[in-house]
């Protein structure tokens, strides 16, 4: 694990409001993969930097026991323009704790990483945390994955 300093940004995308009680987020956020990758929204996306997924977490209720919403979409170079069904978030620059997956998605990856996130001792500030799908990803039998986490 390492620590780096992340300037703020934007990602225009789908959004859900969720929670991890009885693996509720989970569930949803599959659904809104679905949904994002059957209807083609990686295209419609204007004004991205590039064709990397970031998979946020943002406005907390609480802690990872709360509520949270939860946004799949790209980086964009300016929110200009952002499609009616889609929204704006903004990623807040800070300190983030960078940690990595590798292995299946479809083996519960992305669950398993967070599990172990939850255990961790880490001095977490619940604000913007994401993953990024990028290049590394492509295969989603043999997938990389980073873990960016909002920290002190």
């Amino acid at each position: 694990m390492q620590t780096l300093r992340i300037d703020t940004f934007h990602i225009v995308g789908i959004e859900i409001r969720t929670t991890n009680v009885e693996n509720k987020g989970a569930d949803e956020i599959a659904a809104m993969w679905g949904r994002f990758l059957s209807e083609g929204l990686l295209q419609k996306i204007p004004n991205k930097v590039d064709d990397t997924i970031y998979s946020l977490y943002t406005e907390y209720e609480n802690d990872h026991t709360g509520a949270y919403t939860a946004v799949l979409g790209c980086k964009v170079a300016n929110t200009d323009t952002v499609p009616e069904d889609m929204v704006c978030k903004r990623i807040d620059g800070g300190n983030f704790a960078k940690l990595s997956a590798k292995g299946d998605l479809t083996q519960g990856l992305i669950a398993n990483k967070w599990s172990e996130i939850w255990e961790m001792d880490l001095k977490r500030t619940y604000t913007s945390d994401y993953e990024v799908f990028g290049e590394k990803a492509g295969n989603p039998a043999d997938a990389e994955v980073d873990f960016l986490i909002a920290v002190e």
